[in-house]
Protein backbone atom coordinates (compact mmCIF):
# COMPACT_ATOMS: atom_id res chain seq x y z
CA UNK A 1 0.00 0.00 0.00
CA UNK A 2 1.27 3.35 -1.09
CA UNK A 3 1.29 5.79 1.67
CA UNK A 4 1.05 9.17 1.90
CA UNK A 5 2.98 11.79 4.60
CA UNK A 6 0.53 14.38 6.18
CA UNK A 7 1.90 18.05 7.22
CA UNK A 8 2.61 17.04 10.56
CA UNK A 9 4.58 13.79 9.30
CA UNK A 10 1.53 11.28 10.25
CA UNK A 11 1.61 8.26 7.45
CA UNK A 12 -1.78 8.45 5.87
CA UNK A 13 -2.59 4.84 3.62
CA UNK A 14 -3.31 6.05 0.18
CA UNK A 15 -6.35 4.61 -0.80
CA UNK A 16 -8.89 3.96 1.39
CA UNK A 17 -12.82 2.60 1.69
CA UNK A 18 -15.26 5.15 1.81
CA UNK A 19 -19.19 4.07 3.27
CA UNK A 20 -21.04 7.22 2.10
CA UNK A 21 -24.41 6.34 1.51
CA UNK A 22 -23.20 2.37 2.80
CA UNK A 23 -26.57 1.30 5.07
CA UNK A 24 -25.35 0.16 8.54
CA UNK A 25 -25.72 -3.65 8.09
CA UNK A 26 -24.03 -3.57 4.75
CA UNK A 27 -21.21 -1.37 6.17
CA UNK A 28 -20.35 -4.14 8.69
CA UNK A 29 -20.00 -6.33 5.84
CA UNK A 30 -18.01 -4.03 3.34
CA UNK A 31 -15.48 -3.02 5.87
CA UNK A 32 -14.57 -6.43 6.73
CA UNK A 33 -14.39 -7.73 3.31
CA UNK A 34 -12.12 -4.41 2.78
CA UNK A 35 -9.81 -5.50 6.05
CA UNK A 36 -9.62 -8.86 4.38
CA UNK A 37 -8.08 -7.73 1.98
CA UNK A 38 -5.47 -5.38 2.50
CA UNK A 39 -7.29 -2.09 2.96
CA UNK A 40 -5.89 -0.18 5.83
CA UNK A 41 -7.78 3.17 5.72
CA UNK A 42 -12.00 3.18 6.21
CA UNK A 43 -13.55 7.06 5.95
CA UNK A 44 -16.56 7.43 7.58
CA UNK A 45 -18.62 9.81 9.35
CA UNK A 46 -21.42 11.21 11.85
CA UNK A 47 -23.44 11.87 9.68
CA UNK A 48 -23.48 8.80 7.43
CA UNK A 49 -24.99 7.26 10.56
CA UNK A 50 -22.56 3.45 10.26
CA UNK A 51 -20.07 4.56 12.50
CA UNK A 52 -21.29 1.96 14.70
CA UNK A 53 -20.67 -1.07 12.37
CA UNK A 54 -17.29 0.53 11.20
CA UNK A 55 -16.20 -0.05 14.73
CA UNK A 56 -17.76 -3.62 14.43
CA UNK A 57 -16.22 -4.55 11.55
CA UNK A 58 -12.95 -3.41 12.45
CA UNK A 59 -12.75 -4.71 16.11
CA UNK A 60 -14.05 -8.08 14.52
CA UNK A 61 -11.30 -8.34 11.62
CA UNK A 62 -8.41 -9.03 14.01
CA UNK A 63 -6.35 -6.51 12.19
CA UNK A 64 -3.73 -4.52 14.77
CA UNK A 65 -5.37 -1.06 15.96
CA UNK A 66 -2.11 0.56 15.20
CA UNK A 67 -2.20 -0.79 11.88
CA UNK A 68 -5.28 0.40 10.90
CA UNK A 69 -6.12 4.65 9.55
CA UNK A 70 -9.37 5.67 10.94
CA UNK A 71 -11.24 8.92 9.18
CA UNK A 72 -14.54 10.33 10.19
CA UNK A 73 -16.04 13.46 10.29
CA UNK A 74 -17.60 16.17 12.33
CA UNK A 75 -21.44 17.26 11.11
CA UNK A 76 -23.05 21.05 11.09
CA UNK A 77 -25.20 19.89 13.82
CA UNK A 78 -22.28 19.03 16.39
CA UNK A 79 -20.63 22.57 15.36
CA UNK A 80 -19.10 25.33 17.91
CA UNK A 81 -16.30 24.44 20.73
CA UNK A 82 -17.99 22.16 23.42
CA UNK A 83 -20.52 20.69 21.07
CA UNK A 84 -17.38 19.46 18.64
CA UNK A 85 -15.57 18.20 21.70
CA UNK A 86 -18.76 16.23 22.56
CA UNK A 87 -18.59 15.47 18.81
CA UNK A 88 -15.64 13.19 19.41
CA UNK A 89 -16.79 11.37 22.39
CA UNK A 90 -19.56 10.48 20.00
CA UNK A 91 -18.12 9.26 17.09
CA UNK A 92 -14.85 7.37 19.12
CA UNK A 93 -17.32 5.92 21.12
CA UNK A 94 -19.34 4.42 18.57
CA UNK A 95 -16.31 3.60 16.73
CA UNK A 96 -14.93 1.79 19.98
CA UNK A 97 -11.80 3.68 20.03
CA UNK A 98 -9.77 6.05 22.14
CA UNK A 99 -7.93 8.12 19.28
CA UNK A 100 -8.95 8.98 15.62
CA UNK A 101 -6.00 8.93 13.15
CA UNK A 102 -8.06 11.80 11.04
CA UNK A 103 -10.91 13.98 12.46
CA UNK A 104 -12.16 16.49 9.91
CA UNK A 105 -14.81 18.92 9.12
CA UNK A 106 -17.64 17.78 7.03
CA UNK A 107 -18.86 21.04 5.46
CA UNK A 108 -18.12 24.81 5.90
CA UNK A 109 -21.01 26.52 7.32
CA UNK A 110 -21.28 29.65 5.47
CA UNK A 111 -24.37 30.99 7.11
CA UNK A 112 -22.51 30.84 10.66
CA UNK A 113 -19.03 30.49 10.16
CA UNK A 114 -18.07 31.76 13.20
CA UNK A 115 -19.52 28.07 14.49
CA UNK A 116 -17.02 26.46 12.02
CA UNK A 117 -13.94 28.03 13.39
CA UNK A 118 -15.19 27.61 16.59
CA UNK A 119 -15.52 23.69 15.96
CA UNK A 120 -12.21 23.68 14.11
CA UNK A 121 -10.96 25.16 17.16
CA UNK A 122 -11.91 22.44 19.34
CA UNK A 123 -10.09 20.17 16.97
CA UNK A 124 -7.16 21.89 17.60
CA UNK A 125 -7.71 21.35 21.11
CA UNK A 126 -8.06 17.62 20.76
CA UNK A 127 -5.14 17.22 18.71
CA UNK A 128 -3.10 19.17 21.36
CA UNK A 129 -4.74 16.43 23.75
CA UNK A 130 -3.80 13.68 21.91
CA UNK A 131 -6.93 12.51 20.99
CA UNK A 132 -6.49 12.63 17.22
CA UNK A 133 -3.49 12.20 15.27
CA UNK A 134 -4.32 14.99 12.67
CA UNK A 135 -7.04 17.16 11.33
CA UNK A 136 -8.68 18.52 8.61
CA UNK A 137 -12.03 20.03 6.90
CA UNK A 138 -14.18 18.75 3.82
CA UNK A 139 -15.95 20.24 0.90
CA UNK A 140 -14.25 23.92 2.02
CA UNK A 141 -13.39 26.02 -1.12
CA UNK A 142 -10.63 28.59 -0.99
CA UNK A 143 -12.66 31.35 0.68
CA UNK A 144 -13.62 29.05 3.32
CA UNK A 145 -10.14 27.90 3.47
CA UNK A 146 -8.56 31.36 3.57
CA UNK A 147 -11.25 32.47 6.28
CA UNK A 148 -9.85 29.51 8.62
CA UNK A 149 -6.01 30.42 8.09
CA UNK A 150 -6.36 33.59 9.06
CA UNK A 151 -6.95 32.60 12.69
CA UNK A 152 -6.37 28.68 13.04
CA UNK A 153 -2.74 28.13 14.26
CA UNK A 154 -2.66 24.18 13.06
CA UNK A 155 -2.78 24.54 9.30
CA UNK A 156 -5.67 21.40 7.96
CA UNK A 157 -3.74 18.23 7.22
CA UNK A 158 -6.32 17.19 4.81
CA UNK A 159 -9.32 18.94 2.31
CA UNK A 160 -11.52 15.77 1.16
CA UNK A 161 -13.40 17.49 -1.67
CA UNK A 162 -15.49 15.67 -4.74
CA UNK A 163 -12.97 15.27 -7.23
CA UNK A 164 -13.12 12.93 -10.25
CA UNK A 165 -12.50 12.94 -13.95
CA UNK A 166 -15.86 15.14 -14.57
CA UNK A 167 -15.45 17.24 -11.26
CA UNK A 168 -11.89 18.55 -10.61
CA UNK A 169 -11.92 21.32 -8.46
CA UNK A 170 -8.32 22.53 -9.55
CA UNK A 171 -8.11 26.24 -7.65
CA UNK A 172 -8.99 24.51 -4.54
CA UNK A 173 -6.39 21.46 -5.34
CA UNK A 174 -3.86 24.24 -6.05
CA UNK A 175 -4.38 26.46 -2.89
CA UNK A 176 -4.65 23.10 -0.69
CA UNK A 177 -0.66 21.91 -2.35
CA UNK A 178 0.46 25.46 -2.06
CA UNK A 179 -0.71 25.45 1.69
CA UNK A 180 0.30 21.84 2.64
CA UNK A 181 -2.98 20.40 2.80
CA UNK A 182 -3.88 17.08 0.80
CA UNK A 183 -6.61 16.99 -1.40
CA UNK A 184 -8.23 13.83 -0.63
CA UNK A 185 -11.25 12.87 -3.50
CA UNK A 186 -14.64 11.55 -2.32
CA UNK A 187 -16.08 9.83 -5.42
CA UNK A 188 -13.22 9.60 -7.14
CA UNK A 189 -14.25 7.20 -9.61
CA UNK A 190 -17.41 9.62 -10.67
CA UNK A 191 -20.19 8.02 -8.48
CA UNK A 192 -23.89 7.83 -8.32
CA UNK A 193 -24.62 11.00 -7.19
CA UNK A 194 -22.97 12.62 -9.60
CA UNK A 195 -24.39 11.09 -12.49
CA UNK A 196 -27.46 10.83 -11.58
CA UNK A 197 -27.75 14.60 -10.69
CA UNK A 198 -25.27 16.16 -13.36
CA UNK A 199 -26.72 14.77 -16.79
CA UNK A 200 -24.01 12.86 -16.95
CA UNK A 201 -24.00 8.98 -17.57
CA UNK A 202 -21.63 6.95 -15.35
CA UNK A 203 -17.83 7.97 -16.01
CA UNK A 204 -17.30 4.09 -16.25
CA UNK A 205 -18.66 4.26 -19.60
CA UNK A 206 -16.53 7.11 -20.47
CA UNK A 207 -15.11 6.13 -24.18
CA UNK A 208 -12.09 7.75 -23.52
CA UNK A 209 -11.77 6.30 -20.14
CA UNK A 210 -12.59 3.10 -21.75
CA UNK A 211 -9.51 3.33 -24.38
CA UNK A 212 -7.22 3.86 -21.48
CA UNK A 213 -8.96 0.88 -19.58
CA UNK A 214 -8.15 -1.47 -22.83
CA UNK A 215 -4.74 -0.43 -22.78
CA UNK A 216 -3.80 -1.33 -19.74
CA UNK A 217 -5.88 -4.35 -18.76
CA UNK A 218 -7.47 -2.55 -16.41
CA UNK A 219 -11.20 -1.84 -15.36
CA UNK A 220 -12.30 1.93 -16.01
CA UNK A 221 -12.61 2.14 -11.91
CA UNK A 222 -9.36 1.08 -11.76
CA UNK A 223 -8.12 3.83 -14.37
CA UNK A 224 -10.03 6.47 -12.46
CA UNK A 225 -8.50 5.72 -8.85
CA UNK A 226 -4.81 5.58 -10.59
CA UNK A 227 -5.37 8.81 -12.47
CA UNK A 228 -5.96 10.32 -8.69
CA UNK A 229 -2.84 8.55 -7.34
CA UNK A 230 -0.52 9.66 -9.63
CA UNK A 231 -1.95 13.16 -9.16
CA UNK A 232 -0.58 12.78 -5.44
CA UNK A 233 -4.32 13.13 -4.19
CA UNK A 234 -6.09 10.35 -1.44
CA UNK A 235 -8.90 8.37 -2.88
CA UNK A 236 -11.57 6.81 -1.01
CA UNK A 237 -13.84 4.65 -3.18
CA UNK A 238 -16.35 3.26 -2.03
CA UNK A 239 -17.94 0.00 -2.79
CA UNK A 240 -20.19 -2.59 -0.55
CA UNK A 241 -19.48 -5.82 -3.47
CA UNK A 242 -16.12 -7.70 -2.38
CA UNK A 243 -15.12 -8.17 -5.82
CA UNK A 244 -15.15 -4.48 -6.68
CA UNK A 245 -13.67 -3.58 -3.14
CA UNK A 246 -10.64 -5.93 -4.08
CA UNK A 247 -10.25 -4.82 -7.42
CA UNK A 248 -10.40 -1.22 -6.35
CA UNK A 249 -7.30 -2.07 -4.29
CA UNK A 250 -5.81 -3.93 -7.46
CA UNK A 251 -4.23 -0.24 -8.73
CA UNK A 252 -0.73 -0.22 -7.76
CA UNK A 253 1.35 -2.56 -10.09
CA UNK A 254 0.64 0.16 -13.09
CA UNK A 255 0.81 3.48 -14.39
CA UNK A 256 -0.75 5.91 -16.55
CA UNK A 257 1.32 7.43 -19.41
CA UNK A 258 1.34 11.51 -19.00
CA UNK A 259 -0.26 11.60 -22.16
CA UNK A 260 -3.30 9.51 -20.53
CA UNK A 261 -3.45 11.77 -17.44
CA UNK A 262 -3.70 14.61 -19.57
CA UNK A 263 -6.77 12.80 -21.87
CA UNK A 264 -8.38 12.21 -18.24
CA UNK A 265 -8.01 15.77 -17.19
CA UNK A 266 -9.37 17.03 -20.13
CA UNK A 267 -12.54 15.63 -19.46
CA UNK A 268 -13.18 18.01 -17.01
CA UNK A 269 -16.88 19.81 -17.28
CA UNK A 270 -17.12 21.99 -14.17
CA UNK A 271 -20.43 20.43 -12.88
CA UNK A 272 -20.85 19.62 -9.24
CA UNK A 273 -22.55 16.33 -8.07
CA UNK A 274 -23.00 17.15 -4.43
CA UNK A 275 -24.28 19.94 -2.53
CA UNK A 276 -23.26 23.65 -3.06
CA UNK A 277 -20.88 24.24 -0.09
CA UNK A 278 -22.88 28.01 0.08
CA UNK A 279 -26.22 26.20 0.17
CA UNK A 280 -25.65 23.84 3.67
CA UNK A 281 -27.59 26.07 6.25
CA UNK A 282 -28.45 24.08 9.99
CA UNK A 283 -32.21 24.76 8.91
CA UNK A 284 -31.87 22.11 5.42
CA UNK A 285 -29.30 19.87 7.17
CA UNK A 286 -28.73 20.22 10.76
CA UNK A 287 -29.72 17.16 11.22
CA UNK A 288 -29.07 16.08 14.88
CA UNK A 289 -26.28 12.92 15.39
CA UNK A 290 -27.05 10.23 18.15
CA UNK A 291 -25.46 10.19 21.36
CA UNK A 292 -22.98 6.89 21.46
Amino acid sequence: MQTLTLNNGVHLPALGLGVFQTPPDETRAAVAAALDVGYRHVDTAAAYGNEREVGEAIRNSGVPRGELFIETKVWISDYGYDETLHAFDKSSGKLGVDQLDLFILHQPLPSDFGKTLDAYRALEALLADGKVRAIGVSNFMVDHLRALLDVATVVPAVNQLEIHLYFQQREVQAFDSEHGILNQAWSPIGGITFYRDSGHTSALEDPVIGEISRAHGKSPAQVLLRWGLQQGRSVIPKSTKPERIAQNLDVFDFELTADELVAIDKLETGKRGGPEPESITLAKFGTPIPEA
